[in-house]
């Protein structure tokens, strides 16, 4: 991502419905789990680091580009710039990975998952978001780098492979799915943007409402899945 979408997220994402939500499913995701040492790969202006450190992690944000980097820094956060496929960290030295909307970025995702194998503790925790299905592509997903979209089964395949077993898989932005295929098929670029207060709310309303219905097994617009190391 480019460093001007770097800052352009940081600036939406402590109210940006789609970033509030996200930040939600990841405390959700981590309300069970003992405090450890953690990293957040492509933590981007660090939003999803902070809600580590709020709930006891010792949790670092790792960003590849420099503007990520400088963003996260700044926001008081301990920050390491680095290459998801190359991590600047130990052997079993960790006890959570958080990667989210990261996988879709990069050429070798098999790789970036064996290095998240080779740096989790036996036992530890691997919660991964990515954007769902092929046939969502748009121009949105070329103006933000993805170089894919995964389906439930590939993002299953992708973990497997890299040595993890698979504990959970849900898909998120259920309700929203046919407004974003629509929107999507319609606009020539990302739909990182500001929105007017009412339509944010409208849309943060909607989003939260899909907690409490049995919606996650149905398609949605991002996968959310939690694995741990094999063996």
């Amino acid at each position: 991502m480019e460093g001007t979408e770097v800052r352009k997220l940081a600036e939406l994402e402590d109210d940006h419905w789609w970033y509030r939500e996200r930040r939600h499913l990841l405390a959700t995701a981590i309300s069970g789990l003992a405090p450890g040492r953690a990293i957040d790969i492509g933590a981007a202006g660090g939003g999803n680091t902070r809600v580590l450190r709020e709930h006891g992690w010792d949790a670092v944000a790792l960003e590849y580009g420099a503007e990520g980097a400088e963003v996260a820094h700044d926001r008081g956060l301990a920050t390491l710039r680095g290459d998801a496929t190359r991590l600047p960290i130990a052997d079993a030295s960790l006890d959570l990975v958080v990667s989210f909307d990261v996988l879709e970025h990069l050429h070798d995702d098999d790789g970036a998952v064996r290095e998240v194998r080779r740096v989790l503790k036996p036992g530890g925790t691997y919660l991964v978001a990515v954007p769902a299905d092929p046939r969502l592509w748009s121009s949105h997903d070329e103006a933000v780098d993805h170089i894919r979209r995964y389906t439930r089964q590939g993002l299953v395949d992708l973990l497997e492979r890299g040595g993890f077993d698979v504990q959970q898989v849900q898909s998120w932005n259920v309700l929203l799915r046919p407004v974003v295929a629509v929107r999507r098929r319609r606009s020539n670029g990302s739909d990182l943007e500001d929105l007017h207060p009412v339509v944010n709310l409208g849309l943060r309303t909607i989003i939260t409402a899909e907690r409490y219905l049995p919606v996650k097994s149905l398609p949605g617009v991002s996968l959310l899945v939690r694995a741990q190391p094999r063996g």
